[in-house]
């Protein structure tokens, strides 16, 4: 593993996609996007998703150049149509619109719809807190099926995350969870390297539980919601609120044919000076996120951490001393420089 400047990474990672095909004012959103998603922790969508994404730049299936098409505006309520553009790109810019306009409308909504992959959810939060404001965020990827209904065995949604940030006193509350016990990106990365779940976090194709994660990547199982075996009506239920939300408002989703690697996103912006008052909003909220670090910890274990502490204090070391990426990441991206003919400084 190897620590890298952050600026130096973003950099680099923007000079890439741009050689790939990407228009000059998206590239570093994206690599900014992702070096953020590596900097608080999760490292499944940060550096490690540039190649695939410059895979979809040759095959056209991310968009690299162009700009969004404009569904519905009423101020408050936007949708967009994202025409398979990249995904952090889409995101960053929806939520830019709304903390533009929230101060006026206390709450703005954006629906996208025909987004490519977004990364992670998280990655999105801070930029938000840090003006003060309150962030939600879901997508689902209409394009793709992994996870069964409770009770079914033939696979209709997918992980489905949502997210959740709230400024605080300190560092943010950053919440960001998928539907089902593991994310598609983490089962093919234990599949390919030939390990195991550390439990039963998939089904087979006759709905029974596995630690296998080629049960699911190549033999016709599914993702376990979350609940797992006995309670996984819990995970189904978020993953079909997730769906229903955010590709009904965006009006496309699995009632279409979509080509792969096909999202839909919900996002929402709140200030609470339109509500209590920010004051009051922090006051609560820093004291309850206060309530959880000082609870007594469970026998064996650390201090009680809040979501987004893990987050915080591995951002703050990443800035010190660089992010933390792998070698072999690193040795790949390389390769797809010296096809670009792109100098690579890492």
């Amino acid at each position: 593993m190897a620590r890298i400047d952050v600026d130096r990474l973003r950099h680099a990672l923007g000079a890439l996609l741009t050689a790939g095909g990407m228009d000059a004012d998206k590239a570093p959103v994206v690599a900014e996007v992702l070096v953020e998603a590596d900097m608080i922790g999760h490292t499944t969508h940060g550096t490690g998703l540039v190649a695939g994404y410059l895979d979809g730049l040759r095959n056209g299936e991310l968009k690299g150049q162009g700009d969004i098409e404009v569904i519905a505006d009423r101020g408050a309520c936007i949708t967009w149509d994202g025409r398979k553009l990249p995904g952090p790109w889409l995101v960053r810019r929806a939520l830019d619109l709304a903390c533009a306009r929230v101060a006026q409308y206390g709450v703005v909504t954006v629906a996208i719809r025909n987004s490519h992959h977004t990364g992670a959810l998280a990655a999105y939060m801070r930029r938000v807190t840090d003006q003060g404001y309150v962030v939600q965020m879901n997508c689902s990827t209409v394009s793709a099926c992994r996870m069964a209904p409770f009770g079914g065995t033939e696979p209709v949604l997918t992980p489905n995350p949502q997210a959740y940030g709230f400024p605080t006193d300190g560092d943010p509350i950053l919440i960001d969870i998928s539907a089902s016990i593991t994310t598609t990106t983490m089962t093919r990365q234990l599949a390919a390297a030939g390990q195991r779940y550390p439990e039963a976090w998939g089904l087979t194709a006759d709905g029974q539980p596995t630690d296998d994660p080629e049960d699911v990547v190549s033999r016709g199982g599914t993702l376990m919601p979350i609940g797992g075996a006995r309670k996984g009506y819990k995970g189904f239920g978020m993953a079909l609120a997730v769906d229903v939300l955010s590709q009904g408002l965006a009006g496309s989703g699995r009632a279409e044919q979509h080509e792969p690697m096909t999202l839909s996103v919900f996002l929402q912006v709140l200030d609470p000076a339109a509500f209590s008052g920010r004051e009051a909003f922090v006051t609560e909220a820093s004291h309850t996120a206060g309530l959880c670090r000082d609870n007594r910890p469970a026998p064996g274990l650390g201090k009680v951490r809040v979501p987004g502490d893990g987050a915080a204090a591995s951002r703050r070391r990443a800035l010190a001393e660089g992010v933390e990426i792998d070698d072999a990441i690193l040795d790949g991206l390389a390769s797809r420089a010296t096809a670009l003919n792109v100098n690579w400084p890492l």
